[in-house]
Order: structure tokens, then sequence, then C-alpha cells
């Protein structure tokens, strides 16, 4: 099994990097693979809205995006982890994971998700809530631990001495791990749920 988690702080050695380094030991123990990815310093444009991917299968601007959904499209689960700016994710994470969610027809279905959010104090809960969307949108099971997923720091490092939210992150990795490996099983026995045919409605008559 593996795990794709993507890093978006623009730091290195960042805390948002901490927290996720937390979860990728849990991750070992448990026999997953992993691979983090820093996409907080990428020069990474907006959607366009030009409809491109709709007859090719990948965002016409061919950057990291179209390399990290290779990478998404075999991998188990999705962790998506931001430094809080502004009470809200960095910019040009959400531009990526825009595009990303927006490019890609394969089925995420079942594919397990999980949000982190590393801050000095306040926006954790709001950044939390706003990565949640892209899996909610995609019938991800969202993974969740003993509180919300969040990391508290706020010079380099200082994430480290946060022991709730390392606790936390750890639980979050062991429940993740849980999820996938039980998806896994279904899977075998059950498969996964058929879904109807898109039914789009518009609410303007």
């Amino acid at each position: 099994m593996k795990v794709l988690m993507l890093n978006g702080s623009p730091r290195n050695g960042s805390n948002t990097g901490i927290a996720l380094a937390e979860m990728e030991k849990v991750f070992a123990a448990q026999g997953i693979e992993t691979e983090i990815i820093q996409v907080g310093r990428e020069e990474i444009r907006g959607c366009l809205g030009c409809g491109y991917c709709y007859k090719n299968g990948k965002c016409v601007v061919d950057d990291i995006v179209n390399e990290l959904a290779e990478k998404l499209e075999q991998a188990d689960g999705l962790v998506i982890a931001s430094p809080v700016f502004y009470a809200s994710a960095n910019g040009t994470l959400i531009s990526l994971l825009d595009r990303l969610f927006y490019s890609t027809s394969f089925p995420k279905t079942m594919k397990v998700g999980a949000s982190v959010a590393v801050a000095r104090r306040g926006g954790c809960s709001a950044t939390f809530d706003q990565l949640n969307k892209y899996f909610t949108i995609s019938g991800m099971p969202i993974a969740s631990s003993q509180y919300w997923n969040s990391v508290h720091g706020r010079k380099v490092g200082e994430a480290a001495e946060d022991a709730e939210g390392l606790q936390t992150m750890r639980h979050l990795a062991e429940n993740m791990a849980f999820l996938m490996k039980s998806i896994a099983l279904g899977k075998e026995q059950f498969g996964i749920p058929q879904r109807e045919p898109w039914t789009p409605t518009s609410f303007i008559k």
C-alpha cells in the first residue's frame, strides 16, 4: 500500500514537514510506503477553465500537477498538509489541488484522505475544513484522529515541542492505515460502491 503526502509549506525544515514526518514513521511501522513531496515552493498557477482536461485527461499546464496525477492514481491514500496563511491554506497548494482534482478523471472513490493544518495559533479549523472539501467531492473517506488534525508552532522546528499535536498525527496515521487496509479487504469481498450516472442539475430555470 502507498500514501502520497503533499507538504504545502514553502519552507525547508518546516513545522508542516515535522507533522508529516511523525505520520511517516507510523506508516513505515505498518508496512505502508510513503512519498512526501514538498509543493509549497513550486510555481503553480490556478485553473484556466479551458476544458482541455476533459478531452485529454490531463491539465493543459504541463507542470508538477500532471506528475502528481500519476502518483495519486496509484496511491491508496492522500495526505494534504498546509501551514495556515490568513486563516486558510497556502494559495500555491490550493491552486495545485484545484487543478489536480479537476483535471483527473480516474476514480478516487475509496482512496483515503487526510488533511493537516499547522499554525502558530489560529486558523487551523478553517484550513482543515478547506482541505477536506477535495475529499468529500471525490468519494474519498476521511481519516480522523483524537482531535482536529492540527499541530502548532511558530518558529521553524517548534512543532516538535507540540506533544499533543504530534500524538494527534500518530493517531491519524494509525487510523488512516486501518481504513486503507479495511477498504482493501472490503474491495476483495464486496467491490467498491457502484455510482449512478451523473445527473447534473442547474438551479437556473
